[in-house]
């Protein structure tokens, strides 16, 4: 068979349920980034060329038009320089296994599988103080069903530094209260990791799920429907504590604050407490400590106290004395 008759469509069935699902069992977050990108892909493909994606082939899939859509993606839907690598990621992986399924297309996927990923600026990350996380914590109204949902919703995403996925994902059944009260996460690639909580967070929780008993639910953090919620939901209430919370913390008007950033929040503020960066990075669920490097480069206030360590430039340094009659006798040999 020749490379123009290769159809994209069996090879991409393939690629998610046999290679994805079956032999990599990567986590349904990669799966769901992985559709939404080939999605996009063959929708701009259709829109651009006409090509139907049940008629299109790999062939089709050139680099001109790979590059074209990653463009589309950055000055159009205006995603940043991240996403569009991570959706080039995505792109990558199918074509290796084109690579294998399609000897004929080994030529086309090497020059797919050679497009660069786009550098970017590292940028600083910014993290709330200890009087505006308290202000957005202290803003959810708690006299109504949603209030304190969203009370406890922010409490533990602070506690725990979760992301926005494990969140809306969590279940009561993952919380275990105790003598050690924790929560058992699954992350990225399916590691699980152990936090653990913090007695007013085991408490708010333990009242919040016997509210939760009357439903029939298993999620910790339901809609008012009783259904999952979404990421935008997740940001939607933390926008409205937010503003909520401007009115006694005016420094909160001036921040971007997302559900990332209470989770850079709590790495931080782990960090200025003395706690390992090691350990940080198991609380995160990172693969590599090399990640959580960027918290120990952004706060300012380990630099401050590193430097304050330091004796002034400039000034003079005092030369040793010996205080001791021993240690005055070892400086004199």
């Amino acid at each position: 068979m020749k490379v123009h008759g290769t159809l994209v469509g069996p090879l991409l069935q393939y690629f998610f349920v046999d290679y994805l699902c079956t032999q990599k069992r990567v986590s349904p977050q990669t799966i769901a980034s992985y559709r939404d990108t080939f999605r996009l892909l063959l929708e701009f493909l259709q829109r651009t060329t006409g090509i139907a994606p049940t008629a299109a082939r790999i062939a089709d899939l050139e680099v001109a038009r790979i590059l074209a859509f990653l463009d589309h993606l950055e000055h159009t839907r205006h995603n940043t320089i991240r996403s569009r690598n991570l959706r080039l990621v995505a792109i990558r992986s199918f074509f290796r296994i084109v690579a294998l399924r399609d000897p004929t297309s080994v030529l086309h996927a090497t020059r797919i599988l050679a497009i660069p990923v786009k550098r970017m600026e590292r940028q600083v990350i910014h993290a709330l103080s200890r009087d505006e996380i308290d202000a957005i914590l202290g803003a959810p109204d708690q006299q109504s069903w949603r209030g304190r949902r969203d009370h406890a919703l922010l409490l533990t995403l602070y506690n725990s530094g979760a992301r926005v996925s494990e969140i809306v994902t969590l279940e009561q059944a993952q919380c275990r209260f105790g003598t050690q009260s924790f929560l058992q996460l699954q992350g990225k690639g399916r590691k699980e990791r152990t936090i653990p909580l913090w007695t007013t967070t085991a408490r708010t929780l333990q009242a919040w799920f016997r509210e939760l008993a009357g439903q029939q639910t298993r999620l910790a953090f339901p809609s008012t429907r009783g259904t999952q919620l979404t990421r935008n939901g997740v940001d939607y209430l933390l926008q409205q504590a937010v503003a909520q919370a401007a009115t006694s913390c005016p420094t909160l008007r001036e921040k971007h604050v997302t559900p990332h950033t209470v989770r850079h929040t709590t790495a931080t503020h782990l960090l200025q407490a003395g706690v390992d960066l090691a350990i940080i990075a198991l609380w995160l669920g990172h693969e590599s400590i090399e990640t959580t490097h960027i918290y120990l480069e952004a706060d300012l206030t380990t630099k401050e106290q590193a430097l304050n360590k330091l004796a002034p430039a400039g000034g003079e340094v005092p030369r040793f004395k010996a205080k001791d009659d021993v240690l005055a006798f070892l400086a004199g040999l």
